[in-house]
């Protein structure tokens, strides 16, 4: 096993990649629960989107472990299922096959455009201050997500700056606010709260104190401590209930991307081939940048991702770096992804909280995997995880990651502009991608003010003219 993952030469050991790898899936295994609901709502069975969230994550998750050796986890995107429900199907009014057939299409281009080299060129492509403020910024975004997920927010909506979509029910449907909605911090006079805030409070003492596994340690601690406040429940814990069902409505979604009412049906109307293409190229953009930001953010500061494999990755060919072959197993994972049945999988940036845990290797990801494995008997018992026990691994790393932000000059606004729209709009939009475009359009756009467009990269412009493409035809789409 230190053979083949070549734990030493990380300076890791077993013990370090199992206590990440559980770490990273308790970070993520929300996706369980959340993918399935959001789905389903398109028409397709709870239970074969279940199934086919775990076995699209165990797939791309082992291809990251045991090809690419890196300790990253996939998963359905959260975002890109939203769109796949609320756009996609909702709003477009595709049906849910001809969805998965495009997510599938998706998943093709993303892995052509690995095997041509382009993801490696946009990476190289990218400003070394601008790499920095894509790690700060995913620290942003990781600690907004666990500060959500703490329940420490709450939101209020002017009348009339909101819409219900599904069916109308405030109980049932997605709430989408505008700008008038306002976040502010909670009243701490509730149980689950204050459970939120002793929580934080353990994660903190044991990263101080340097506790072996002090971010796994915690999330179990907190569970624990948990159980007398009443935020943990075995209410309906049932192991072996609801596999079967899930299994026997399997069928209706496995190859469903392949059929007549899917890619059989998808390219029938030549009035509807400029949506379906203009719907693949917006799912492909955000899937691939959504990847390339967790990698440079996470990957480059943590020692994962080397400056000699950067090297390799712009001299080689072939998949010969660490970095060629984890853009390969993104890429293939948002195909299997849409075989089984879910919307694009992506890396997931949780997978920062198993790094900070110590993870550096692919046995990381192998131990996630089995995790998602488990899961399909035992997701009822790894359910009564709150969200408050794991959502402090997220602030901490999130902390963490705030170091990039000192290798930028904020002096210089030719630096600081571009930097800051990158990292503070990752968080705000709540999307690595929209980031990724804010930073790349005002790095543009100073370079041409300044007198100095020669100076960037042409794959940055061409990267830049394609995220304000997407940003049009999203509007356009938005009115359909």
């Amino acid at each position: 096993m230190d053979k083949f993952f070549k734990l030493k030469e990380h300076g890791t050991k077993v013990s370090t990649e199992i206590v990440a790898g559980l770490t990273t899936f308790f970070a993520m295994a929300y996706i369980l629960f959340v993918n399935p609901a959001m789905l389903s709502q398109t028409g397709m069975p709870y239970g074969a989107v279940f199934l086919a969230t775990i076995f699209a994550s165990i797939a791309g998750t082992l291809v990251m472990g045991l090809f690419a050796n890196v300790p990253y986890a996939q998963a359905p995107g959260m975002g890109l299922n939203a769109f796949f429900t609320y756009t996609v199907c909702f709003s477009l009014g595709f049906s849910w096959q001809q969805a998965l057939a495009m997510v599938f299409l998706c998943g093709v281009i993303n892995v052509l455009i690995t095997i041509t080299k382009v993801r490696k060129m946009i990476i190289k492509a990218i400003p070394l201050s601008l790499q920095h403020a894509i790690g700060g910024g995913i620290g942003v975004f990781i600690s907004y997500i666990g500060i959500k997920n703490a329940g420490l927010l709450s939101f209020t909506a002017e009348p009339g700056s909101y819409a219900l979509l599904g069916d109308g029910n405030p109980e049932t449907s997605t709430i989408v606010a505008n700008s008038g909605i306002v976040p502010e911090l909670v009243h701490f006079n509730n149980m689950a709260v204050v459970f939120a805030v002793i929580a934080i409070l353990i994660m903190v003492v044991l990263v101080l104190l340097k506790v072996p596994g002090a971010i796994f340690l915690s999330i179990a601690i907190s569970t624990l401590v948990g159980i007398p406040m009443g935020i943990v429940s075995f209410e309906g814990v049932n192991v072996l209930g609801g596999v079967s069902e899930s299994f026997s409505q399997l069928g209706t979604t496995v190859g469903a991307a392949f059929g007549s009412e899917g890619l059989g049906s998808l390219f029938s109307k030549a009035e509807q081939i400029p949506l379906v293409l203009m719907t693949i190229f917006a799912f492909s953009l955000s899937d691939t940048f959504d990847t390339l930001g967790t990698f440079i953010g996470t990957g480059r500061r943590t020692g994962i991702f080397t400056d000699e494999d950067m090297d390799a990755l712009e001299e080689s060919s072939g998949f010969n770096s660490k970095m060629d072959k984890a853009l390969f197993a993104d890429s293939v994972a948002t195909s299997v992804g849409a075989v089984f049945g879910t919307s694009n999988t992506t890396t997931y940036v949780e997978s920062a909280a198993g790094i900070g845990a110590g993870g550096r290797t692919g046995l990381t990801s192998v131990v996630t995997a089995i995790m998602f494995l488990v899961s399909i008997v035992l997701a009822p018992v790894i359910g009564i995880v709150p969200a408050q026990a794991t959502a402090p691994a997220l602030i901490l790393v999130g902390v963490m990651m705030l170091a990039s932000f000192t290798e930028i000059n904020w002096t210089d606004l030719d630096e600081a502009i571009p930097a800051f729209f990158a990292s503070i709009f990752m968080g705000f939009s709540y999307s690595i991608s929209y980031g990724i475009a804010a930073g790349f359009i005002f790095y543009c756009l100073i370079k041409v003010v300044r007198g100095k467009a020669k100076e960037v990269h042409p794959i940055l412009w061409i990267s830049t003219g394609l995220f304000i493409l997407n940003f049009v035809l999203l509007a356009i789409m938005s009115m359909q």
